[in-house]
């Protein structure tokens, strides 16, 4: 899932959200898997399933315990941002559909990502890459 999801989020090369028709400037979302301040990041700080969790990895990394130090850190940080993924994963009240439920994995990364502009056209093939892989 994490990979099928960083494939679809920046296909593991931008760090941060690229802003169509303006080169080098940066929109809300950073790191491989995309988190924006007030999403992803605050999600892993706030909910109950992740909070403790997420705490402990940001002590471990040495990065204060709130959206905006974790959001600061994950353009950089990629096992920051790899925890907090899975954290946001493990948010979702639902078991992790199985290795080739393509389906249920789109399901999956819709409702826990909640992206703006999700681009079902480009899910079947990524996945497909990250199930081989």
């Amino acid at each position: 899932m994490l990979y099928a999801i960083g494939l679809q989020e920046s296909r593991f090369t931008h760090r941060f959200q690229i802003v169509q028709g303006r080169p080098g400037a940066k929109g809300p979302a950073r790191g491989f898997w995309q988190f924006e301040r007030g999403g992803g990041c605050k999600g892993v700080v706030e909910h109950p399933a992740s909070r403790y969790w997420m705490a402990k990895v940001c002590a471990e990394r040495n990065v204060p315990f709130n959206a905006t130090a974790i959001w600061n850190a994950i353009e950089t940080d990629d096992v920051l941002a790899a925890a907090a993924a899975r954290l946001l994963l493990f948010t979702d009240p639902k078991k992790l559909p199985a290795v080739g439920d393509e389906k249920g994995a789109w399901n999956l990364y819709v409702r826990t990502w909640r992206p703006g502009k999700p681009h079902l056209k480009t899910w079947a093939d990524l996945y497909a890459e990250a199930v081989a892989a």
